[in-house]
């Protein structure tokens, strides 16, 4: 049960840095899943875990992360975007 919340969490976590970046996540529900988990450990070793703890999570911290996350994943894609496109132009 507590594992199915942490996913929950995640999730949410996940879904809100995507809401808040306005860009969408990569890999639908997983991939909020996901982005919820690294965001949350990114954002724990950044800032640290203060502010109230949800599901294991320090949401604040965790959110930040997630969106620090969300930015780099979409700015790396939007550049691997780019640069297919230049390569079939050449």
């Amino acid at each position: 049960m507590e594992i199915l919340w942490m996913l929950i969490v995640g999730g949410i976590i996940g879904w809100l840095a995507g809401l808040i970046t306005g860009r969408d996540v990569p890999g639908g529900i997983i991939g909020n899943i996901i982005a919820g988990f690294i965001g949350a450990w990114l954002g724990g070793l950044i800032f640290g875990d203060w502010g109230p703890i949800v599901g294991g999570f320090a949401i604040i911290p965790a959110i930040i992360g997630s969106i620090i996350l969300v930015l780099v994943v979409s700015f790396i894609l939007r550049k691997m975007g780019q640069k297919n496109n230049h390569s079939h132009h050449a």
